[in-house]
């Protein structure tokens, strides 16, 4: 005696479509391994896919209602043996997260413990809503769930994360001539059942512009984690300068402290500069130089983040060191010398 579907299900031969979906949607979710923990339940709700298959589906529906499982099948004497014959291929929990809309109805609505007081021939009942009698819309759901679960199948609108930001650190030689930098990302996809999830790598490619700022932000969307309750979070990195063993930047310029003596401050000096692409430039001075004064070199400078082509300057930062003490002579010499 071949299988009766309409039994599996829990209704009666002729039910509606509408009927068929109520009953799998209570069966599937009653039966469904992660919540019925019981010996045979996989079996049972995999009973339960097939029968779906079969009666959701005119044509199946139309052969098994005349001839049974075994014209449904194409078996000899059934009366439908010169169609194709039929065998339940398919994923029941693939069936299940599409039926939902590709997530688990079970973690808002069902996150009870197995004490709880609930009826499990009945998993609606904690809602007031025992046998979805007298329930309109949405095949059984009461219209004010409607705008929570997000459809007709029962699903939420999906959130997306907040941004994931990651600083990308870069020298001021890369900011000078631009780069390639090579990220590599882990994260969470979503298998095709829409349910599990894999964990998969990633490489992101960042390509740095010529005289890029320090806070520029490159992003790579929705590259985040994903899972059924989610809408995978954008991926932005955001661009940090490295300490630089001589340079400090400042916008599209460049600070070189150049330290010198009281005689060079007094006197004169002459300062080997060097340069962000290797060069050397000596600068001369004549000039009586203080503590804190600045000298610009035009053109030395970092590329112009809207105009690469131009660049901004070097600034000489002069830092005069003063001697520890003075000899009673050097002293007597400069008290004759210095103006008061």
């Amino acid at each position: 005696m071949g299988k009766d579907y309409y039994n599996v299900l829990g209704i009666q031969k002729g039910a509606s479509d509408e009927e068929i979906k109520k009953a799998y949607r209570k069966q599937a979710l009653r039966f469904h391994p992660d919540k019925n923990k019981a010996p045979g339940a996989e079996d049972k709700f995999k009973e339960i896919a097939e029968a779906y298959d079969v009666l959701s589906d005119s044509k199946k529906k139309e052969i098994y209602d005349r001839y049974g499982e075994e014209g449904l099948k194409g078996h000899p004497g059934g009366g439908g043996g010169n169609g194709p014959s039929y065998t339940f291929h398919g994923d029941p929990h693939a069936m299940f997260a599409e039926f939902f809309g590709g997530r688990s109805p079970f973690d808002q609505f069902f996150a009870h413990s197995a004490d709880d007081d609930i009826e499990v021939d009945d998993p609606f009942a904690a809602f007031g809503m025992g046998g979805m009698g007298g329930m309109g819309g949405m095949g059984g759901f009461p219209r004010s769930f409607k705008s929570r679960l997000g459809g007709a199948h029962g699903t939420r609108e999906k959130k997306k994360d907040p941004p994931v930001i990651h600083e990308l650190k870069v020298s001021l030689e890369e900011v000078f001539t631009g780069c390639t930098k090579k990220m590599k990302i882990s994260r969470k996809r979503l298998n095709t059942d829409g349910c599990s999830m894999r964990t998969e790598d990633k490489i992101l490619t960042v390509d740095i512009k010529r005289g890029w700022k320090e806070g520029t932000k490159i992003t790579f969307p929705r590259e985040g984690d994903e899972t059924p309750t989610n809408i995978p979070a954008d991926i932005v990195f955001v661009v940090k300068d490295k300490t630089h063993p001589v340079f400090r930047r400042d916008g599209s310029d460049i600070v070189y402290s150049a330290r010198i003596s009281l005689r060079e401050a007094l006197c004169g000096c002459s300062i080997s500069a060097p340069t962000l692409d290797g060069r050397t430039i000596t600068v001369t001075s004549r000039d009586v130089i203080k503590p804190g004064m600045k000298k610009r070199i035009v053109g030395e400078g970092l590329p112009m983040s809207k105009c690469p082509e131009k660049r901004g300057d070097m600034v000489l930062e002069f830092a005069v060191k003063f001697p520890e003490k003075l000899m009673p002579n050097t002293r007597d010499a400069l008290l004759q010398i210095l103006p008061p």
